[in-house]
């Protein structure tokens, strides 16, 4: 049974009551009055009346038990709003706003709070739909790690004499092939940048395509790129003009 008690125009704002309907909402209400009693605001002393208000209609006129009642709702809807005005300088007034607002507390001992909030057993279908959901990022892991694993697997395919693989930097030549591409074909690359790469064994498109994202970064800090391979596509450049001579 639901015991409800109204406190109407309780002078003071619905914004600074709702602060302590919060702390009090779904709790037993010896728990309940405990909190109001120190709670040191004026909208506690407001719920304290009301509540008490509650109980004593609970107990006197519905026969009910104190210790089995909790709050079930503790709601604070706006009142009036008295306006007033302030004699300021130069004839002006400044505004005043008293406002008010109406408290409702609703005591009930049909569910006990930890009933309440228990939760509910789950159905099949959304067990089944979490365990997907729970595989996915499994699933996404592993192409990632594929993805990776594939270029480095490309470069050794593709290294020919004079090449090796370097962890670090991907197929490297020690010396000059014998057929080298143009890499200032590539976006933002010129003679001293084209230098350099040669410099750390880099002549060809098909090295620049075979680069993980570990390359990207090792050429960046050795070379002090700054981040020019990404920002200007060296990578999807490079692919292109390698497909564009070779045809494959």
């Amino acid at each position: 049974m639901d015991v409800t008690s109204t406190y109407k125009f309780a002078r003071i704002s619905a914004r600074k009551a709702r602060d302590v309907a919060r702390e009090i909402q779904g709790l037993p209400v010896s728990d309940a009055l405990d909190i109001l009693n120190f709670t040191p605001r004026k909208a506690a002393e407001l719920f304290s009346k009301t509540m008490k208000t509650a109980l004593a209609d609970a107990e006197n006129n519905f026969e009910l038990s104190v210790e089995g009642l909790f709050v079930k709702s503790a709601v604070v809807g706006e009142g009036p709003t008295f306006k007033r005005f302030k004699a300021r300088a130069r004839g002006s007034g400044a505004p005043i706003h008293k406002r008010t607002s109406h408290i409702t507390v609703v005591l009930s001992d049909d569910v006990t709070p930890s009933e309440e909030k228990s939760p509910k057993a789950k159905p099949a279908k959304a067990a089944k739909s979490e365990k997907k959901a729970a595989a996915a990022p499994k699933e996404e892991k592993a192409e990632k790690v594929e993805k990776k694993e594939a270029p480095k697997e490309e470069a050794k395919k593709s290294a020919d004499e004079g090449a090796r693989v370097d962890e670090a930097r991907g197929m490297v030549y020690d010396s000059a092939p014998a057929e080298v591409d143009d890499l200032k074909l590539i976006n933002g690359v010129g003679p001293k940048l084209e230098e350099k790469l040669n410099s750390v064994g880099i002549y060809k498109f098909e090295q620049i395509t075979a680069w993980t994202e570990a390359n990207i970064a090792e050429f960046d800090e050795l070379l002090s790129f700054k981040g020019r391979i990404e920002r200007d596509e060296w990578v999807t450049k490079a692919r292109e003009l390698h497909e564009e001579k070779y045809g494959k």
